[in-house]
């Protein structure tokens, strides 16, 4: 049993299904498409609501097992979120021009902290992790301010 190779997927928790994104990634390896999902459901059903995207890094091996590390959302799903709206703006923002949504200190603060919680992410600084979600939350037009700010 050796390593063959990673492969990078990005699966809604408790609701993937066989079909043509999973299985273009997943058929040239010859895992069993049905087993995974059964598997992921399982796994992603205790940890996120339902239908929440998240980012799955696959291992397969040689003899056509796996192994699966479920990570955290996408930043700009959170951030969306937090904000209380589904879509990003229709167009970029220019200087003047209302944003989408707003987000407080705190909110960036927990999303940090889910963020951290990757493995890829263990080592970075708190403070680093909410700058990057604070340049995310600007891109998709959001900004930052605190609650009772008007």
């Amino acid at each position: 049993m050796s390593f063959v190779r990673a492969v990078r997927l990005r699966v809604p928790a408790a609701s993937a299904k066989p079909g043509p994104a999973i299985g273009q990634a997943l058929g040239p390896l010859g895992i069993n498409m049905a087993q995974f999902c059964k598997d992921f459901n399982e796994k992603s059903e205790a940890l996120y609501e339902r239908d929440t995207p998240l980012r799955v890094e696959l291992r397969a091996m040689s003899d056509r097992t796996y192994e699966f590390n479920i990570r955290s959302p996408p930043t700009a799903f959170l951030v969306k979120q937090a904000a209380g709206i589904t879509k990003g703006p229709d167009s970029p923002s220019a200087a003047g021009t209302l944003p989408s949504g707003y987000i407080t200190p705190e909110q960036i603060y927990e999303i940090a902290l889910i963020k951290q919680g990757d493995d890829n992410r263990w080592h970075l600084p708190l403070e680093g992790i909410a700058r990057s979600v604070v340049g995310t939350a600007k891109s998709i037009g959001i900004q930052v301010r605190e609650a009772g700010d008007e």
